[in-house]
């Protein structure tokens, strides 16, 4: 056997193939959903082979409001989950939970729950220290800071800020999404109504934020930023532009804190019309953008030029409607996207040279799936 095994290698060697990384048997995927007008209780949980793409069940692992997006600490430990509502406590807010993990199980303890002091909570991240947790309030219109326990109990909201309008004219915020720099010194925000990105400096000590001396960054009328992605270089950001069905291109200043709007491709053909964007990821290579199509139900595929411009490689068909969200595995090898209308999981494999998607296996079926969470 070992001679066979040496001779194999030997000629994986001549070949100059490398053998595959082995690859992890199982990894935790979490479900978030909406649960009014639906049969979703709360958060659903599944087994995914990262070798064959199957999805199996483990069922429903914590009853909770519409957990419409998830995040988790990075040791693991611990979920994070918006519950998207427009009162709570008897104030017009929604409100955040803590759970603890059970590995085994996958069960999730609630640790305890915060008002985010806005409407509609929609998006959440924790820093790189672990220490605060950033919500993005979408009708609220603004956004709110929480430090977090040892414990991975959250604390009462620290810090809530807003943007204004570039013009005072009265557009109303709708702010969209919360993510930190790689640094740890910025809060970049995406507002959906004021129709801009915002970037707050952000304290890492104290938790406090403050409107950056960079001024907020407008998009094209019509554009309605909803959410972005940093490329692993740090010297881009790509914004998924919600109304106008586009990709922006900025470039990222790391010192200052600016944005610089360097070009814009279409998320959809030109004759489709109708529909909305959702989500948006960067491959761990850094060579290609993906983006989802509600409407359309598709997720386009983009390679990354050496200046951060973006060119169609495909639309890939999500195999069901309105693909809200969408993740990409650890390894960069699999997305799964939820199509929240049909109640379904597609699985798609990834081409490592092209970036494009191909199917893989039959849909799973989990009700109204509007965010993917998978555990390292």
């Amino acid at each position: 056997m070992r001679l066979i095994a040496s001779v194999l290698g030997l000629l994986v060697i001549a070949s100059g193939v490398a053998p595959a990384p082995h690859a992890r048997a199982q990894r935790l995927v979490y479900i978030g959903t909406y649960t009014e007008k639906t049969a979703s209780k709360g958060i659903y949980a599944f087994r995914f082979d990262d070798g064959t793409g199957a999805l199996t069940a483990v069922g429903l692992v914590a009853e909770t409001p519409s957990p419409s997006f998830l995040t988790a600490s990075a040791n693991g430990r611990f979920v994070y989950a918006v519950n998207e509502l427009q009162t709570f406590g008897g104030e017009p807010s929604g409100s955040v939970t803590a759970f603890a993990v059970d590995p085994a199980t996958a069960k999730l303890t609630e640790l305890n729950v915060q008002s985010t002091k806005g409407a509609a909570p929609c998006h959440l991240v924790l820093d790189k220290s672990g220490r605060f947790l950033a919500v993005a309030n979408y009708s609220g219109g603004n956004y709110s800071l929480f430090p977090v326990g040892s414990d991975g109990r959250l604390q009462a909201a620290a810090t809530v800020v807003a943007g204004k309008p570039a013009d005072g004219a009265g557009a109303k915020a709708l702010g969209h999404m919360v993510g930190f720099d790689a640094q740890n010194k910025y809060l970049i925000t995406a507002d959906k109504g004021l129709n801009q990105m915002l970037v707050f400096r952000f304290d890492s000590k104290s938790g406090q934020l403050t409107l950056n001396d960079t001024p907020p960054v407008m998009l094209p009328p019509g554009s309605g930023p909803r959410h972005y992605a940093f490329h692993p270089s740090g010297r881009w950001v790509f914004t998924i532009n919600e109304q106008g069905a586009t990709i922006t291109t900025f470039a990222w200043d790391a010192k200052t804190g600016g944005l610089t709007a360097r070009s814009s491709v279409p998320t959809r053909p030109a004759e489709v019309k109708t529909g909305s964007t959702a989500e948006i990821h960067v491959h761990k290579s850094g060579r290609f953008v993906y983006g989802s199509n509600r409407g359309h139900d598709s997720i386009a595929v983009f390679s990354v030029g050496s200046d951060g411009a973006l060119t169609l490689v495909e639309y890939e068909p999500t195999r069901g409607l309105t693909p809200r969200n969408f993740s990409l595995d650890p390894s960069g090898r699999w997305l799964i996207a939820a199509n929240q209308r049909s109640d379904t999981l597609a699985v798609f494999s990834i081409d490592q040279k092209t970036g494009a998607l191909t199917p893989a296996g039959e849909l799973t079926s989990t009700p109204s799936p509007v965010s993917i969470l998978f555990m390292e």
